[in-house]
């Protein structure tokens, strides 16, 4: 029996390897500024980086989600691509740092109209006022970038993509085509809900979308928005992510999964005919710092397993694990490794 034993080993190695650029993310580039304020600062916005020491982060919500898939999976770089549009500027050159320390091969599409997306986060002692500023993220253009020969082979090269609804205000083309080819190479499409809004005002680009959705990712109140906008008639979170399971799909070899999140309450997910909630990790009150960012990482931990072909429990797991270590940190931030088993 003794000459099986490599065989299993080698077997195992070979499940570990992972390729680059098997994550495609696609989305609002934004540069988190976080800075701790005093109260009468609030209202002189401009002054933040010349007056308080401030900490720059890669954001935006799709972003947040490939860095924190990455920074899961640790080896090899570069498992995560990112393409959004930044403004050629001193915030977009600290984007492109930022992206690089994360280890996420992020291509932007750069500009000279609008200057780069930012996200301020003004901290005044338990309190955060974010005031973001879309500018270059909605310039993003499909023939300007995502077309490009050698971009598009990046988009090819992945098995696995994701992209949140904040980009439907962006650019539905570009997540048309992204998704299109998804679809017809039976690889995982995944997008978010994303707020509110996009369900309410920007419905008929995300149900343009929606037939090329594998994997449909939102929380509670996202998702009784878009349960009320498409006319389900119930409040019970399980109903609408089985309703929202069965609208039209284009790729037939795969079923639709719908994962709803609820804070601290469990996490909904649709599996063949039945939806299980499974229970987030316990947190004591006091260990909170910031809960902003927590769907985008649990996103990022879900994707992290989900390339590695792990099962949608384990997605899970990471999931909450990795949002568990994030609203214990300030903003969309993490410690150097993880520590998930």
């Amino acid at each position: 029996m003794a000459s099986d034993e490599p065989k299993a080993k080698r077997i195992k190695l070979e499940e570990k390897k992972l390729s680059q650029n098997a994550l495609f993310g696609m989305g609002n580039p934004l540069l988190d500024i976080c800075a701790v304020v005093d109260k009468d600062f609030l209202d002189k916005f401009e002054e933040i980086v010349k007056k308080f020491k401030v900490e720059y982060h890669a954001g935006g919500a799709t972003q947040n989600s490939v860095k924190v898939a990455q920074w899961m999976i640790q080896e090899p770089h570069k498992v995560a691509t990112f393409f959004g549009c930044i403004g050629k500027d001193k915030f977009g050159k600290i984007l492109k740092e930022k992206a690089e320390e994360a280890h996420v091969e992020a291509h932007y599409y750069e500009q000279t109209e609008e200057p780069t997306g930012t996200c301020a986060a003004c901290i005044t002692g338990d309190n955060r006022s974010l005031v973001a500023n879309l500018a270059a993220a909605n310039c993003y253009k499909k023939e300007k970038h995502l077309d490009l020969e050698e971009n598009w082979k990046l988009v090819e090269k992945a098995q696995v993509y994701y992209i949140a609804g904040f980009f439907l205000t962006v650019s539905l083309e570009s997540i048309l085509k992204v998704a299109k080819h998804a679809s017809e190479n039976n690889k995982i499409f995944c997008l978010n809900l994303s707020a509110p809004f996009i369900c309410e005002f920007f419905k008929e680009a995300l149900m343009k979308v929606m037939p090329y959705v594998d994997i449909l990712f939102g929380n509670e109140t996202e998702a009784a928005t878009f349960a009320q906008e498409r006319g389900f008639e119930t409040e019970d979170i399980e109903e609408i992510a089985k309703k929202a399971q069965s609208l039209p799909k284009e790729n037939k070899k795969r079923q639709r999964i719908v994962v709803f999140t609820q804070g601290k309450e469990g996490t909904v997910m649709t599996k063949g005919d039945k939806v299980e909630t499974f229970p987030v990790l316990k947190i004591d009150q006091s260990e909170i710092v910031d809960t902003t960012g927590a769907g985008d990482a649990f996103v990022g931990g879900f994707l992290s397993q989900l390339v590695q072909d792990k099962t949608f429990e384990q997605c899970i797991r990471a999931g909450h694990y990795a949002a568990n270590v994030i609203i214990r940190h300030a903003g969309c931030t993490f410690p150097e490794k993880p520590d998930f088993h």
